[in-house]
């Protein structure tokens, strides 16, 4: 098991254990995936194979995470491709163990698409998913307790961090971050009839699984209660780095509109944001092995972003 270090060895080692009892899964092979934010691990039982994620401590409460599952339920339910929790023996979905919770979920097949040659008829998919995802939480009912978090975005200490604190900004970044800062904050509460609800937040090629042409989100991780354009912007936002002309950005609001219909006046206040919420995300991670490379892509966009908005 790659990245980890002995004592996070034997812990895993337990965990494991005890995910193969809590799941009545013998000693099937258990195989490291992704060592990220969580954990995830292919595990290949005789019913087919399934994907176990130890979720990182302290970012999550047990309450979120069964809500998280919930949704996701929902959504496979509703015939969205997502992971779905499996149920253990016991019919729960979550076990918690020395104070970490684990999960057990559907395997999708697929490659990120990231390794996808981009093309605006899948780009166009992408922003019909998020509406088809988006309105399926509309409709639903979530069972009593559900809780996801709400992403803030103005203020003074808005979700992923106070991006104008970023320590490599110049004096000048900082001034034009608060600026946008105050100038956000604003413009939000001048908006007419917003649209809010459940979001994924984080639809980014990484987090979208290509399989046999059918997109399947996954990572739910950051998802919660927030503005739709955000949930919108984070996709149009990103297309923009893959595609500087914009035709992947316009294939996917084309998408999104073929499903939903939402005002997009604000769409670039919310590009805006996003871009911003990186630079702050970044700043707890500058010690990572691409962190300041990444770091310096984060404020230049960032910056280009948010001179668009101002200029307006």
């Amino acid at each position: 098991m790659p990245h980890l270090t002995t004592l996070a060895l034997h812990l895993t080692e337990a965990l494991i254990t005890a995910a193969r009892a809590h799941w009545v899964l013998a000693d099937a092979p258990v195989t490291l995936i992704a060592a990220r934010e969580n954990r995830v691990y292919r595990v290949d039982s005789p019913t087919g194979p399934a994907a176990l994620r130890i979720h990182r401590e302290e970012y999550r409460t047990v309450s979120e995470l069964r809500s998280e599952l919930q949704w996701m339920a929902m959504l496979a339910d509703n015939g969205i491709p997502v992971p779905a929790p499996i149920p253990a023996a016991d019919g729960t979905h979550l076990l918690v163990h020395g104070g970490i919770a684990l999960d057990m979920l559907t395997w999708l097949e697929g490659s990120p698409l990231t390794a996808a040659v981009p093309s605006e008829h899948i780009y166009f998919e992408l922003g019909a998913l998020v509406a088809r995802m988006q309105s399926y939480a509309d409709v639903w009912a979530p069972p009593p307790n559900f809780t996801r978090p709400t992403w803030d975005l103005q203020g003074g200490d808005p979700t992923w961090g106070r991006f104008w604190e970023n320590p490599e900004l110049t004096t000048e970044q900082v001034k034009l971050f608060i600026r946008f800062r105050d100038h956000a904050a604003n413009a939000i509460t001048r908006l007419p009839s917003p649209d809010v609800g459940l979001i994924h937040a984080d639809l980014v090629p990484d987090n979208v699984l290509l399989h046999g042409g059918q997109l399947q989100p996954i990572d739910f991780d950051d998802g919660g209660f927030g503005y739709r354009l955000f949930d919108l912007a984070t996709v149009t936002f990103r297309s923009r780095r893959t595609d500087p002309t914009g035709a992947l950005a316009r294939a996917v609001i084309a998408g999104y509109a073929s499903e939903r219909s939402m005002g997009l006046d604000a769409l670039p206040l919310f590009e805006a944001l996003r871009a911003c919420s990186y630079v702050g995300w970044n700043i707890a991670r500058m010690a990572e092995g691409e962190g300041q490379e990444r770091n310096t892509r984060f404020i230049r966009a960032a910056i280009v972003a948010v001179k668009i908005v101002l200029s307006d």
